[in-house]
């Protein structure tokens, strides 16, 4: 079971229910990883304290897959759910390709240890003493 924690400092609406909403968002989104995900930080903040502006609200993530490097995002919009939910769909991205990088080499491996057509085997032979043959000739 992964556990989430919120950091909100600087936020004015760092409430309880605001703290419960971007939790089960976040673990809306990722709960596929469940299993794999020992702690999600999740930093929320206002780029531009109490100005408002374009895309000023940051919601930063970052996952801590078991036995792996912590994997962090970061997205800017112009609302706090915006941010979170942005967030929380890269967090999702990024840990889908981490486990896709890691099926690959899984695969990669599998094909290592696979039994090799004997009959392949034999044309590689043949072809290398045949370019040794002529590069003694020459």
């Amino acid at each position: 079971m992964m556990q989430i924690l919120i950091n909100s400092h600087q936020i004015e609406t760092a409430s309880v229910s605001f703290e419960e909403w971007v939790t089960a968002a976040v673990a809306n989104e990722l709960e596929c990883f469940d299993d794999v995900l020992t702690r999600v930080e999740v930093h929320v903040n206002d780029e531009n304290a109490q100005k408002s502006g374009p895309r000023n609200k940051r919601c930063q993530i970052e996952v801590r897959p078991r036995g792996h490097q912590p994997l962090s995002v970061t997205n800017y919009d112009e609302s706090l759910e915006l941010a979170v939910n942005g967030a929380a769909e890269k967090a999702r991205h990024a840990l889908e390709h981490l486990r896709g990088k890691l099926e690959e080499r899984g695969n990669a491996s599998k094909r290592a240890e696979a039994p090799v057509d004997e009959e392949t085997v034999r044309e590689n032979r043949d072809a290398l003493l045949e370019s040794d043959f002529f590069a003694q000739k020459q």
